[in-house]
């Protein structure tokens, strides 16, 4: 399985992270559903320009300029580990299994170069003076993931901004740059954004693979490239079997975008006080094929709601019984069925109800259910009230014995104050954060 990865030219954005939280859900399904996988994702740190159409501002040599650095190779790998240590730590933050390999493009230039030569040799490619570009015409069945070529919308079809081209859907495997980049056969440059997956794949996976996942806006013109170079390179079709995409997250009705300004960071999600675990909770509860639209106040609601599964998993005790084969099938049957995760947490909700399992069953299966969601139930913990609070618990516990029930309220509300919750229950009083 292969996962496009970030371009490191900037934190990632929320937007970004729902493609791994999607590749995630994929992997530990396949995984659950008694599969060993072997995920492997490129890291862009070289060779990514501002357009499709191969024209523009490169996106880590403008990342350079933004940060007042000098621009050399150097400069840009440095910038690149930075930024995906960041991209690393969100990972582990959202509960996200770090693929098995998670490789630099920039290290593997010497197979980019090599399958450039060999596309060269079968008749595949052709020099500009500014690169070398692919031939989308000596492949029949180029576009094959959006309908062929003579089928594909037209908004999907570049704009031929390079004269020299042969075709508008002709696209870089190679760029010339005299000031900086890689020394090559063809002359100084940096290879096309495309060629890293194609040789990434081909080096960890193999001619043939299963799945490779993505955004839904890879789809035109990135996938469609890698599928007509790795192809046309090794003479094997399909080059992979599965191709599988994760829609949009908007923002105020458009696409979220670096580019653009519209992005929200994880981290300003927890700056605000909101969990991680709830933005991914947010992201299960609609299938990855709709496309999302971010408010703050659809933010909140989901994390009331993951607090109030938290909630009641903690109450149901600490012992943890067996597996309720019923709910399981259920639930596999959910997650299997296209990775139907608003269906598999709406079983959550009725498992939590159901009186008929008893409590250290319903644990034993709200985790055998997380091995697939990864909400965090194993993690949670009964929070520690401070020493303050319990005194007000403990003085309004004396106002109900009394039948105060003024200074029960005006307690209650105190607590509530400072950030806790009490309950009256048949066990007695039982204080929460909230």
């Amino acid at each position: 399985m292969y996962s496009c990865g970030p371009t490191v030219n900037n934190f990632a954005h929320i937007g970004n992270l729902r493609a791994y939280v999607f590749a995630d859900i994929v992997q530990k399904t396949l995984e659950y559903s008694g599969y060993n996988v072997l995920r492997v994702m490129n890291i862009t740190d070289i060779g990514i320009l501002s357009s499709d159409a191969d024209t523009g501002e490169d996106k880590m040599t403008a990342a350079l300029v933004r940060e007042g650095k000098q621009l050399n190779l150097e400069n840009m790998r440095a910038l690149a580990e930075f930024y995906t240590e960041k991209f690393k730590e969100d990972l582990v933050k959202l509960n996200i299994k770090e693929p098995a390999g998670i490789y630099f493009a920039s290290d593997y230039v010497k197979e980019d170069a090599e399958l450039v030569e060999k596309l060269w040799d079968k008749g595949y490619a052709y020099q500009t003076s500014d690169g070398i570009y692919f031939d989308t015409a000596k492949m029949p069945d180029y576009g094959v993931l959006t309908g062929g070529k003579t089928k594909r919308d037209q908004e999907h079809v570049r704009i031929n901004e390079n004269p020299e081209k042969k075709n508008p859907e002709d696209f870089a495997l190679w760029k010339f740059n005299t000031t900086m980049g890689y020394e090559s056969k063809w002359g100084r440059g940096f290879p096309g954004w495309h060629l890293e997956c194609s040789a990434i794949g081909l080096k960890f996976l193999g001619e043939q693979f299963d799945i490779h996942t993505g955004g839904i806006d890879l789809i035109p013109t990135h996938h469609t490239n890698e599928i007509a170079q790795s192809e046309s390179a090794t003479g094997k079709k399909p080059f992979v079997k599965f191709w599988l995409h994760s829609e949009h997250v908007d923002m105020a009705n458009q696409k979220m975008a670096k580019s653009a300004g519209n992005f929200v960071k994880l981290g300003t999600i927890i700056e605000k006080g909101i969990s991680p675990p709830s933005y991914r909770f947010w992201l299960l509860m609609a299938h990855y094929r709709t496309k999302m639209n971010f408010n703050w106040e659809a933010l909140e609601a989901s994390e009331v709601a993951l607090k109030r599964l938290y909630r009641q998993y903690l109450d149901l005790g600490t012992d943890v019984g067996q597996i309720s084969a019923e709910y399981q099938n259920k639930f596999k049957e959910r997650v299997t069925d296209d990775l139907d995760t608003p269906r598999a947490i709406s079983l959550l909700w009725d498992l939590m109800k159901d009186e008929k399992v008893s409590d250290a069953d319903k644990k034993a299966t709200i985790l055998d259910f997380d091995r697939v969601l990864s909400l965090g139930f194993a993690d949670l913990k009964e929070d520690e009230v401070p020493e303050e609070i319990q005194k007000l618990v403990l003085e309004r516990q004396e106002a109900r014995k009394n039948k105060n029930f003024q200074r029960s309220d005006e307690l209650r509300d105190k607590i509530y104050s400072l950030g806790y919750e009490v309950k009256d229950t048949d066990q007695g009083q039982k204080v929460y954060k909230y």
